[in-house]
């Protein structure tokens, strides 16, 4: 088959399930999907053959060494195995079988899985689903997020409202029916954004989450993990369905309703904290960030989390009873407690970043959106941003660590750290306006390849891991040029630095500048 062709195969009294999708569908994150990335991350494990060309490998194995490549491949399938048994996707998949109607094999599939819940109810009732908008409708505001107050702060706690769309659905009646009745007899009914009202009395959707709420706290006291992430999954995707055109219940009003009233209560929720005393120095759709440091009045820190969250709740219940005179959902929790945490301004501008943090939590380092946690940067970058953050939070001088790093890097000891790692999101002949670095990598390599008469590599959808040379980028197999050492230093160890070193007091080119004047 020519590349990039898709075949598909149908095989009758079986299902057939991918485990790249299955895991994508529970939400798992890696950097990369590939099985020996996928097994090293979950099982501590990795493939056989570890070649960096891997099917050179297994053509010599075919011919010399048949045995050690039936081991490979035998290998392979346990790892698959072993990665269903770690992460138990079949029985997760089963169980939203069993929820939705969906089919086992069948990835994604959040609208069809929402009708399948939704219609039946809805046709029992006399009502008719709409249908699809042409244009693909209208987008609806996302979800809140504060603009950030940046700095290196101690005691910083985290509060979460849990399930807070489904709450927000169940809490204010939001749902297809239930507008419109609601705006049959909008004088008796709740009222929503962008002109929606919905009815007390005729909904589904706001049963449909309280019946799966009560199986999710049953299936978390069982420790039934596949169990309580189909659940959560298929709540949440509800508000994700109604504000998508490809659904026939697509209404802005819905999707509005849902966001829009989540902005309320994150602000409303951060408003009473300020006024007990507290700053909050974030907040991120149903997160929020507040610095406690030297404020004992509730307690300590985490004695602070739990009683706020109480007084936030009870806060809540009043409110909604007062004003809407409806029964309140929402519950907020205390999520946990950051002993130093650092938010970062936006590169290059005084202003706070938004979903970029980091900060010590039990003992851990944890990242959100920074560096580390980005897959096209170096192992180099990830290390040395790890390492200095660690420093920082635990009060541990830095200079020595920057100086060893600048040092490693000149005297090419770093060189297996410092590989870029792009994706090619389309052909490399169809990159014509603009050549990113992996992209010329790509192209250099595949000119090499012809020339020795070899198979081209990186003409399709493909990672390039490249380094860049004194010549420019090439892929790392085929680099022939000395590394750009002072690249890395400038983009990648000085910008990471940058970030930190001014709220301790100190600067990178002044520690760099004493470090490179040895070379």
């Amino acid at each position: 088959r020519g590349l990039g062709d898709v075949y598909k195969r149908q095989v009758p009294g079986r299902c057939v399930i991918d485990g790249i999708e299955a895991l994508k569908t529970m939400t798992y994150q890696f950097e990369s999907f590939s099985l020996d990335h996928v097994s090293e991350e979950l099982l501590g494990e990795n493939k056989l053959i570890q070649a960096a060309d891997k099917l050179e490998a297994i053509k010599r194995l075919y011919h010399s060494d048949p045995v050690a490549l039936a081991n490979y491949n035998f290998k392979d399938t346990e790892l698959v195995n072993r990665i269903q048994d770690k992460t138990q996707f079949i029985d997760f998949l089963a169980l939203r079988s069993i929820l939705t109607g969906l089919d086992m094999s069948r990835p994604g599939g959040s609208v069809a899985a929402f009708l399948n819940v939704y219609l039946p109810k809805l046709h029992r009732k006399s009502y008719v689903a709409g249908i699809r908008p042409e244009n693909g409708g209208l987008a609806s505001p996302g979800g809140y997020v504060m603009r950030s107050q940046p700095g290196l702060y101690k005691d910083v706690l985290v509060l979460d409202f849990k399930s807070l769309y489904p709450s927000i659905i169940r809490t204010f009646k939001i749902d297809p029916l239930g507008l419109a009745e609601g705006l049959k007899s909008p004088d008796t009914a709740i009222e929503g954004f962008k002109g929606a009202v919905f009815s007390r009395e005729s909904h589904f959707l706001p049963s449909i989450i309280e019946n799966l709420w009560l199986q999710r706290d049953e299936a978390k006291k069982q420790n039934d993990a596949p169990r309580s992430q189909a659940i959560k999954i298929l709540m949440n995707s509800f508000y994700g369905v109604l504000g998508s055109g490809g659904c026939p219940f697509y209404d802005p009003r819905l999707a509005s309703s849902i966001t829009l009233r989540g902005h309320e209560i994150m602000q409303t929720t951060a408003g009473w904290i300020e006024e007990l005393g507290y700053t909050v120095i974030y907040g991120d759709t149903d997160s929020t960030f507040v610095h406690v440091e030297g404020n004992d009045a509730l307690g300590t820190p985490p004695e602070t989390g739990l009683e706020l969250a109480s007084i936030i709740n009870r806060k809540w219940t009043e409110l909604l009873k007062s004003e809407f005179d409806i029964d309140c959902h929402l519950e907020i929790e205390f999520e946990s407690h950051f002993s130093t945490f650092f938010m970062p301004t936006i590169r290059g501008s005084s202003e706070g970043s938004k979903k970029r943090y980091a900060g010590m939590k039990g003992g851990e380092l944890v990242f959100k959106g920074l560096e580390n946690v980005r897959s096209d940067w170096t192992v180099l970058a990830k290390t040395f941003q790890y390492e200095l953050y660690k420093k920082v939070f635990t009060g541990q001088p830095v200079e020595d660590y920057i100086n060893s790093t600048i040092a490693a890097i000149k005297s090419g000891e770093m060189d297996h750290a410092l590989v870029y790692k792009k994706r090619l999101r389309k052909p490399l002949s169809s990159y014509t306006k603009s050549l990113p670095p992996h992209v010329k990598a790509a192209r250099l390599a595949d000119e090499y390849y012809k020339e020795q008469g070899l198979p081209l590599r990186y003409q399709f959808n493909t990672t390039i891991a490249y380094v860049i040379t004194v010549q420019g980028p090439q892929t790392a197999e085929t680099a022939t040029a000395p590394l750009q050492y002072d690249h890395y230093i400038e983009k990648q160890i000085q910008p990471i630095a940058d970030s930190i070193l001014p709220l301790i007091g100190l600067n990178f080119e002044t520690i760099a500048n004493d470090q490179l004047s040895l070379f």
